[in-house]
């Protein structure tokens, strides 16, 4: 399906209509009303110094250290909703009581506190898919966190790396065979996401946060650990699914968390990354475990927005790699006939890469590669039909259905495009 010849193309088309969203700043000062402190009781009333020397000496702090984190809660209740307004308070009990001290011992002391609490570590729960450890970890940290500068929030990075020995683990994941160590893969990612990404609200800070994790690798191993942090996962067990890309076209939900992410380094909000490490990174996250199906690449660009698509597609442009250009301006506008984009946006792609080619020579070849891929794109998908024998999984009638209408709309747009801008029409 296609839009009218006069449908914008600003912008990513969706068919989806996108919600507003509301953004407070990550540094908001936290509502201390009773209400939020309930859970600390009397103690509030405390000067806080006197507080710490409270709570230094009273081996009775484990009271403090709820560990309910299995139990599904009072029905009518948000999953988890009470125990992460517990360590909500308890981030913000901390924050005041170590208030005085430096970085270092503020965080030595918070573990000392909190060490006890076998589920607050990678490794620590037996059923981390069912437990609610680390996001009640995440957001304590949030709330401790909150308004450190950068400098003090690399300590914490630090701090944190070397206490759940996190490099030693990342680096088994990523050099290793993918899915070799799946219950490895999903600790890593449930501990990034839960305790380290998930908690922030405003972009520059899950920027800053991803960057930590991604950076003291090469890119080889931050493309690895980028899909074992946001790409497809099983919904039996969780466990990440490395062969989604490579046996057969995907869908959207397991392309959304690599696009977003991907969206978050290219912004300018990730200050360490330049354009070229991001092309890079998704050059390298199309061979991740193995080279991907074409279409799969080409509905991660569309995802990943205007920028990253035309930067990533004019890169080929300008190293004169024409054919596999062309084939990957095909899958667009296939993946735009399935998804129900706006076919426009293709050809408006089309044109900003042909503004690249130095010569008219190169882009005219860029054209008769294009038109020579959809020819022989059909006559295969043609063949493949004719061959008959498939079973009832087989799709290969439904794709050749998708790309004669991709094809159909595309060169429809192309005409649309022609006829406006001809002097003759009114």
């Amino acid at each position: 399906m296609s839009c009218s010849a006069g449908s914008s193309c600003n912008s990513i088309p969706s068919h989806k209509p996108r919600r507003s969203r509301r953004s407070r700043g990550c540094w908001d000062t936290l509502d201390t009303d009773s209400q939020s402190l309930s859970a600390l009781g009397h103690f509030q009333t405390l000067p806080l110094e006197i507080f710490h020397m409270v709570l230094k000496y009273l081996s009775g702090t484990r009271r403090l250290l709820l560990q309910d984190f299995h139990n599904l809660e009072l029905p009518g209740r948000r999953e988890g909703a009470s125990i992460l307004e517990h360590y909500k308070s308890l981030g913000l009990l901390l924050k005041r009581c170590t208030l005085l001290l430096p970085t270092r011992d503020r965080l030595k002391y918070v573990h000392k506190v909190l060490s006890e609490v076998s589920c607050f570590k990678l490794s620590g729960c037996a059923s981390p898919l069912h437990c609610l450890g680390l996001k009640c970890y995440g957001v304590f940290l949030q709330i401790l966190t909150a308004g450190w500068d950068e400098l003090e929030c690399h300590r914490v990075f630090n701090f944190l790396w070397e206490l759940s020995s996190l490099a030693r683990k990342v680096q088994t994941v990523v050099s290793s065979r993918a899915g070799s160590a799946r219950k490895l893969e999903l600790r890593i990612r449930l501990y990034c996401r839960r305790v380290l990404l998930n908690h922030w609200i405003h972009r520059s800070d899950f920027a800053f946060w991803l960057t930590r994790i991604l950076k003291p690798w090469p890119i080889v191993n931050q493309a690895r650990l980028l899909y074992i942090i946001f790409g497809p996962v099983s919904s039996l067990d969780g466990h990440v699914v490395w062969q989604k890309m490579i046996e057969g076209p995907t869908d959207e939900s397991s392309l959304k968390g690599l696009a977003e992410a991907i969206k978050l380094l290219y912004d300018t909000e990730a200050r360490e990354w330049t354009a070229d490490d991001v092309i890079s990174l998704v050059d390298e996250l199309s061979v991740v475990p193995q080279e991907w199906l074409m279409e799969n690449n080409a509905r991660l660009l569309l995802l990943s927005g205007n920028n990253i698509c035309f930067t990533f597609m004019a890169s080929k442009a300008v190293n004169g790699r024409a054919v596999e250009l062309a084939r990957l301006m095909v899958f667009m506008a296939l993946v735009c006939e399935k998804d129900l984009y706006c076919m426009d946006w293709v050809v408006k792609m089309m044109q900003k890469v042909c503004r690249v080619f130095s010569t008219p020579w190169e882009r005219n070849n860029f054209l008769q590669c294009l038109e020579n891929t959809f020819a022989h794109m059909l006559m295969d998908m043609l063949q493949a039909v004719l061959a008959g024998g498939h079973d009832e999984e087989d799709n290969t009638f439904l794709n050749l259905f998708h790309l004669v209408n991709a094809q159909a709309n595309f060169h429809k747009e192309i005409l649309f495009l022609a006829m406006r801008s001809s002097p003759n029409t009114t």
